[in-house]
């Protein structure tokens, strides 16, 4: 089928690719600009020439055609930035030049990523055709306890059904432990559907839902949920009572464990942040187990608020306070680390607990480093440690 987009988005590294197909093509205007939105996130601050080249060609892209562009300064990562600002609103179908668009699943959108090229076409004409994906349940029944959340979630269920378990299928997210969890939980677990090969994940809009979009923007929304007699191609459940925060471990987010099968490994560094976990909700359990407490003095915590909204927000309940006091290192907003380009890149045979999406060979720096995945409360217990720590303990 063809679709027409409701709201198109590239950031740094993408959207120039995207504009080199414009320009080959011949095409000069796009075919909505006020439906496009453009971020510098990935490599800012520049972290060199080229970095700050490919961000002046978006700005320069950006402003000729009169489209919306968040910078340093005033924007923040992405799949945290549209949603704070707003930007999307259930019903909406959302295309970005990003694999992790599909975070906006958790406000009811249908959201996917495409490639450059393809987002080229759709920045051209408004609309792509697409294969209509069959859709999975996921239903997470029982009460979470303290210490977890839907990072432990998401990874567990990865675990469960492999990186390829949803290839091409729509996520939908379903039962008490979701309807519990914050909105910056439902985010994480969307943000994730891509590393089981999903075409996007979602969950039925709430009244958390529309209180959260109702706070952050005055566009109109539209409520869809899936119909009573809906045919799955699968429905996988879990019980979330006695689920122990989960790590995944080298070199994929399918290969999670439960802490306790991997506390006492030692880490070089720890980075708390991303597109995945850099929300109010993480940043405040972090402070949480952090508070009154110091990163092992063998190791590295880096700490992102996802925005600077968020990073503003932060710095007036005194979560910013709290991390420097801990000696963590806490920066502006941005993707660097999670993908290896700056701001924590990893040297060779160095380890890594990271609040980040994925943990690929090379991933976030040298190809003989490895890259452990965990919720924001093990990363915390683990900076303090300086080895991977279940978070229960000081919660």
């Amino acid at each position: 089928m063809t679709a027409k987009i409701d709201l198109l988005l590239a950031n740094d590294i993408t959207a120039p690719i995207a504009i080199d197909e414009l320009e080959k093509a011949g095409i000069d205007r796009i075919y909505n600009p006020s439906s496009v939105v453009f971020v510098a996130d990935h490599m800012v601050p520049a972290k060199d020439i080229d970095a700050a080249n490919l961000c002046g060609k978006m700005r320069a892209f950006a402003k000729r055609q009169g489209a919306p562009l968040y910078e340093a300064g005033w924007g923040g990562i992405e799949h945290a930035l549209l949603p704070e600002e707003g930007l999307v609103v259930p019903g909406m179908f959302v295309v970005g030049a990003d694999s992790h668009t599909c975070t906006y699943g958790a406000v009811g959108c249908f959201a996917t990523g495409v490639g450059s090229t393809d987002f080229a076409a759709a920045l051209a004409m408004g609309e792509l055709w697409f294969r209509v994906p069959e859709s999975m349940k996921l239903i997470f029944k029982g009460k979470m306890g303290d210490g977890l959340m839907g990072k432990d979630l998401i990874l567990n269920a990865i675990g469960k059904i492999g990186v390829d378990g949803a290839a091409y299928r729509a996520m939908e997210f379903e039962g008490q432990g979701i309807d519990d969890m914050l909105m910056d939980g439902r985010m994480t677990m969307c943000n994730m559907a891509i590393e089981a090969g999903a075409k996007s994940g979602i969950i039925a809009p709430d009244a958390k839902t529309v209180d959260y979009v109702r706070a952050r923007s005055g566009r109109p929304f539209q409520l869809y949920r899936s119909s009573p007699d809906a045919q799955y191609v699968e429905t996988v459940e879990f019980d979330v009572t006695d689920m122990e925060p989960q790590v995944a471990l080298p070199h994929s987010p399918g290969n999670a464990k439960p802490v306790s099968e991997v506390t006492g490994t030692e880490v070089d560094q720890v980075v708390i942040g991303s597109c995945t976990n850099g929300r109010m909700e993480d940043l405040r359990i972090a402070a949480r187990i952090l508070r009154g407490r110091a990163v092992h003095s063998g190791l590295r915590c880096i700490i992102i608020p996802a925005t600077q909204r968020l990073y503003l927000q932060a710095l007036d309940e005194g979560l910013i306070e709290t991390f420097v006091r801990a000696n963590a290192i806490v920066s502006t907003p941005t993707c660097g680390p999670c993908l290896g380009m700056h701001m924590g890149v990893l040297g060779e045979g160095e380890v890594a607990l990271s609040t980040t999406n994925r943990n690929f060979i090379g991933r976030m720096g040298h190809r003989s480093s490895s890259v452990y995945l965990a919720s924001p409360a093990t990363a915390a217990a683990t900076a303090i440690e300086g080895i991977i720590a279940d978070p229960r303990r000081y919660l």
